[in-house]
């Protein structure tokens, strides 16, 4: 049993959103952002809906919870999301001041580890390899199912 305040369940409710993404044909990318245990803000891929290659599931999760706050610094919240997060998505987490960044699978064409852990915010946690395998397939699902078209 998961307890309510465990990375396993809030990168339960990250893998949500990355199935609404896969429903919606957006790559299957879900994020949330968690503050004092609390989910304020949750976010899945919205490039081909918005028309805008920004439009990140974190960018989205970090946007909503930025407003939620009322300020621009997350020093307190950590983000979960499915994908190790690009350079752009890491660099944003850096200048939210993000404390923990939590992902399930690794992204080596894309991830922002490629280039350099030292793109995070020093303070910043990674816990890499949650619910890894789940989130891999539905990427790897998702991307074999665009190759069959």
């Amino acid at each position: 049993m998961l307890s309510v305040f465990s990375d396993e369940y809030f990168m339960k409710e990250a893998y949500k959103e990355a199935i609404i993404a896969f429903e919606e044909g957006e790559v299957p990318v879900g994020a949330v952002v968690v503050c004092q245990n609390r989910i304020i803000a949750k976010a899945h891929n919205q490039t081909e809906r918005l028309n805008d290659s920004t439009a990140h599931a974190e960018m989205i999760a970090l946007t909503s919870a930025f407003n939620h706050l009322g300020g621009k610094y997350l020093p307190d919240c950590s983000l979960y999301v499915t994908l190790e997060p690009c350079v752009m998505c890491a660099g944003a987490s850096f200048w939210a001041q993000i404390v923990k960044l939590v992902y399930g699978a690794s992204d080596p064409k894309r991830g922002f580890d490629r280039l350099s852990e030292n793109i995070l915010h020093p303070k910043t946690k990674v816990i890499p390899g949650i619910m890894e395998s789940e989130c891999r397939y539905l990427i790897d699902d998702f991307f074999r199912r665009v190759r069959e078209k």
